[in-house]
């Protein structure tokens, strides 16, 4: 059982982001297969209900399930790998605080005031008069509050990152070093055969921390920016006016929009994701990076191309200009295959080279993820082709072969792999009490989440569109049926995963992550057990 008072500050902190992200992840799955089940006809929910549900789900999946899991791992990993204390103790517990409350608010304005403008929300659809300025305003004070979130963790992983306490460094090689310039050096000494390559100032995961925190603020300065916009109509609403909604560009918005949520999807994740595997590979392995200083330079490009890539997402767009579809939906798009081979191959080489290698719940995870995004990458470069996407864009493809199969398989199980790496240093090594469970946690999700993404991206190639529902339509229910089955593998595994944990650490030990119990209460638990 967990002993919370031998417990360090990082280590609670830790603990509590992970319980919070766990309990999100749970409402999202729950909410994923309400949905399925509606898709399949059984008429759960109304239109407006099933919609709002369908733009609140990815924003507890991301925001209150795969951030919170990401900022608490960083907040310990960042002053442990750096050897310091973290810049602000205060500004990491309100940052769980913002996080939770704002993903509540956001989940509200969706389930319970029926805010449907889905993730998307496209202009001028929020300011339509079809929403209630409850509604709205309580979507978009949920979002600011969340990306106030995002901006605090961000501000203390930069402190903490470049906070010198006492040390003489200069702050410039620190910099170049954490933007993996000192990786580019090494590789021209490397070529050209001019002087000895020098150990770079900032470990590798480090410098993937930091530029995924870059499209980290990024993202949060869109999206929180679009949401002060939204909370004014909202507000005006309520007053019984209205603001026009031509006083802002429809194609501009979109592009500006797309380019801050692409950040999160094809900047963040993919470095956030390769920094995660090239750490769980030295762990796990013992050794050093295979060909480092390529996964460093491969990192700075990556970020590069993060920020130019969100034409994809407009392929279909009519108004959008062609040479924007050309350079950024695609030319640029098909880059980020690049980038993440260069991810995959350096992790799965810096394992090979270690064999053998004991089959542990970590490396079973780290492999799964990797699966994931092989799978998921391209599905997501087939439909970034002008063609293709005409065929392919407004389809179940989009959201099932791309989207779930990088989100479910290759993040989730990236993220589980660490979840099973910390866990003992979380809990001063603590025991999971069942092996057998947390095998069936892995093959459970890891057929699920493929069996899932493929039935829909199956369903999209015979015509199903997404955001869509049929009802009294027939057409695509073996599909979604299928979806369905391998959606309960999912929730499965989930149950298995927190039933193992819960009881490896007791429920005790979970609540005092949060809040010291009473002694009576203690001793009453203690008697029980």
């Amino acid at each position: 059982m967990l002993q919370v008072s031998g417990l360090n500050q990082l280590q609670r902190l830790a603990l509590r982001f992970a319980v919070i992200s766990l309990l999100f992840y749970g409402l999202t799955i729950l909410e994923g297969m309400i949905m399925r089940a509606h898709q399949i006809n059984f008429n759960m929910l109304d239109a407006d209900h099933y919609f709002a549900m369908m733009g609140a789900h990815p924003m507890v999946g991301i925001f209150g399930s795969s951030f919170m899991l990401v900022f608490g791992a960083f907040y310990f990993l960042v002053p442990n790998l750096m050897n310091k204390e973290i810049y602000s103790q205060r500004l990491a517990e309100l940052t769980w605080i913002l996080m939770t409350a704002g993903v509540g608010l956001v989940w509200l304005s969706g389930f319970v005031f029926r805010y449907a403008a889905l993730y998307t929300n496209y202009w001028p659809l929020p300011v339509s008069g079809e929403f209630s300025p409850m509604a709205l305003g309580t979507f978009a004070v949920g979002n600011i509050i969340i990306m106030t979130g995002v901006f605090v963790f961000c501000y203390n992983i930069f402190a903490t990152i470049f906070h010198r306490q006492g040390e003489q460094k200069p702050m410039a090689p620190m910099l170049a070093s954490a933007f993996g310039i000192d990786g580019f050096i090494n590789i021209y000494r490397r070529v050209m055969r001019k002087g000895v390559e020098k150990e770079p100032i900032m470990p590798l995961p480090i410098v993937a921390i930091f530029r995924g925190t870059v499209d980290t603020v990024l993202d949060a300065l869109v999206l929180g920016g679009i949401s002060v916009v939204f909370l004014f109509h909202a507000f005006y609403s309520f007053m019984g006016t209205s603001l026009s909604a031509g006083w802002f560009d429809a194609l501009l918005y979109k592009n500006i929009y797309w380019w801050g949520l692409d950040l999160i999807a094809d900047g963040l994740v993919l470095i956030y994701v390769a920094g995660t595997w090239y750490l769980l590979a030295t762990i796990i392995s013992g050794k050093k990076l295979f060909m480092q200083n390529i996964a460093r330079a491969a990192l700075l490009v990556e970020l590069i191309v993060s920020w130019n890539v969100w034409g994809h997402h407009l392929l279909s767009d009519q108004s959008q200009p062609m040479w924007m579809k050309i350079l950024s939906g695609e030319m640029v798009t098909a880059f980020e295959l690049i980038t993440m081979g260069i991810a995959v191959f350096v992790t799965l080489m810096t394992l090979w080279q270690a064999r053998p290698l004991p089959m542990t719940p970590a490396l079973k995870f780290l492999l799964g993820g990797v699966l994931g995004f092989s799978l998921g990458v391209p599905a997501g470069i087939i439909q970034a082709d002008l063609g293709m996407n005409r065929i392919l864009h407004n389809t179940q493809w989009v959201i099932g072969a791309h989207a779930h199969m990088q989100l479910l398989v290759g993040l989730g199980m990236t993220l589980y792999a660490a979840v099973y790496a910390l866990f003992p240093m979380l809990t001063n090594d603590v025991k999971l009490k069942s092996n057998a469970l947390t095998n069936f946690h892995f093959w459970a999700h890891l057929i699920g989440g493929i069996g899932m993404s493929a039935v829909m991206g199956f369903a999209g190639m015979d015509g199903m569109l997404r955001r869509t529902v049929y009802p009294g339509d027939t057409t695509f229910q073996s599909e979604m049926i299928a979806a369905a089955f391998f959606g309960s593998l999912i929730v499965a595994a989930y149950l298995a995963m927190m039933y193992n944990i819960i009881s490896s650490i007791g429920v005790k030990g979970l609540v005092e992550v949060f809040v010291k119990l009473p002694e009576k209460m203690k001793q009453r638990e203690s008697t029980a057990l």
